[in-house]
């Protein structure tokens, strides 16, 4: 996995825990954009070979989103509006335009996107056990997929251009970095 540059504050985890309803629907938007995501890269003519790979993911994630979907029926959480993230929307923001510029981009800040939701999983999978074990479990269950799809979306940007992804990966690092130091209350996932 990545060498993160910052880690996450040790605020997030409390925060995370005394809002759970609020940070699944939060995740509930996250994956339906995920996939949404993995079929917006599609539009990409480097991608063309990688279209079943990318048809995959999105299905993952819709899954994914159903599961949440289903924990928030469970728990009588009615799902309501996104919550617009720093976090993404900063990664997102420094995506340059330009055909080979802006996939190689695009595919380093959705790597990111879901390198740092693996982490997050792994750390709910143990942070919220003594709250609610069932959801513990779901968030264990998701930390292998998001895993993939990290490795999958880098692996796609080196194949476009290596030297490249290897400087925009250094550079969305520093940011991410740099993000995850700025102050934040909401509670988000990301």
């Amino acid at each position: 996995m990545l060498l993160w540059r910052e880690p996450l504050p040790d605020s997030w985890l409390p925060k995370v825990r005394a809002h759970l309803g609020e940070v699944l629907v939060d995740h509930a938007h996250l994956e339906r954009k995920a996939a949404t995501n993995a079929l917006n890269l599609e539009k990409y003519k480097e991608l063309f070979g990688h279209l079943s790979e990318l048809n995959e993911i999105a299905m993952e994630e819709l899954q994914h989103f159903g599961q949440v979907l289903a924990l928030l029926k469970e728990r009588n959480i009615a799902f309501g509006q996104p919550i617009r993230s720093p976090w993404i929307s900063g990664m997102m923001s420094q995506v340059r335009k330009g055909r080979r510029e802006q996939v190689i981009d695009h595919l380093v800040v959705s790597a990111l996107i879901e390198g740092r939701s693996c982490e997050k999983f792994q750390l709910l999978a143990k942070g919220v056990r003594d709250l609610d074990p069932a959801l513990a479990d779901f968030y264990a269950g998701l930390v292998e997929s998001e895993g993939n799809h990290y490795a999958t979306y880098l692996i796609m940007a080196r194949g476009v251009d290596e030297e490249e992804t290897r400087n925009r990966l250094d550079f969305f690092l520093n940011l991410d970095a740099e993000l995850i130091r700025k102050p934040n209350d909401l509670p988000l996932l990301h």
